[in-house]
């Protein structure tokens, strides 16, 4: 009897000794902040920060540099577009409505297929269709405000004058890669929603339907597993396919709630 208490004493101290090690003795581990929508200030909005929120956009919130860029060649590059669109607007080949430089350059944001540089079309399409979305409408979604700013920041990276005048207001909303004030988001409640939202098919087909950019998601299931599938998307550069450029971006890992990550993850791994 004697030594079962000593057992039972002994047994109560360890728990003791664990409980309070595991609540002070282990620092706190503080999670990071969920993301957040950036509140912008038109009033106190100068030029030269509109074209700095329009880069701000370009590389972040509106992808524009996932094709746009020297490394894929998947799109055509954008540093001369402001100085070449009188050009093209002469083209027999527009189709769209611009009457001037700038009018070209937010339509290419929202109507990309009024105008498809040769070589840059939809597979099978001539040169009629462009596989870029719509910037202003989906996962994407550019305000009014974004696209002008994405605009001004074009005409001065070829060098041209910025034509594009500040919207009037008080404050009105960008969100860029790396939102720092305002509200936290709502998580998305399903793989089909964070898909849209982040604009997956932007790069990727998923039930045939997308873009080619990157890797055909559509039975992606089949041949990855869901730890394969994680690390895919927080860590891209781990380990780059074959045959596709390293654009996809580095920053899920902060965007993306924990449970957002896993419902995406059960989705893509049940593609089979």
């Amino acid at each position: 009897m004697k030594n079962f208490l000593q057992v039972i004493a002994f047994s109560l101290l360890m728990i003791g000794f664990f409980a309070a090690f595991s609540n002070f003795g282990i620092p706190e581990i503080q999670p990071a902040p969920p993301p957040v929508q950036e509140k912008l200030d038109l009033g106190a909005m100068t030029p030269e920060r509109f074209i700095t929120l329009g880069e701000k956009l370009f590389n972040g919130k509106g992808t524009c540099a996932l094709c746009h860029n020297a490394v894929g060649g998947r799109a055509p590059p954008l540093d001369r577009v402001a100085t070449l669109a009188s050009e093209r607007l002469a083209d027999s080949r527009y189709q769209g409505g611009a009457n001037d430089v700038q009018g070209y350059l937010v339509e290419s944001l929202v109507d990309p297929s009024a105008y498809v540089v040769a070589g840059f079309g939809k597979a099978g399409s001539g040169d009629t269709e462009s596989p870029m979305p719509n910037a202003a409408a989906g996962s994407i979604g550019l305000s009014e405000v974004e696209v002008n700013a994405v605009v001004a920041y074009l005409q001065d990276l070829a060098g041209t004058e910025v034509t594009v005048e500040i919207p009037k207001g008080t404050e009105g909303e960008a969100t860029g890669p790396e939102p720092v004030t305002g509200t936290a988001r709502t998580a998305l409640a399903s793989a089909e929603e964070i898909i849209d939202r982040f604009g997956c098919v932007a790069c990727h087909k998923l039930a045939g339907k997308g873009g080619e950019i990157g890797p055909d998601l559509s039975q992606i299931g089949a041949s990855k597993d869901a730890s394969y599938l994680r690390q895919a998307i927080l860590d891209p550069a781990a380990e780059i396919v074959e045959g596709y450029p390293p654009i996809m971006p580095v920053t899920y890992e902060v965007e993306l709630y924990a449970g957002e990550l896993e419902l995406l993850v059960q989705y893509l791994a049940a593609l089979k």
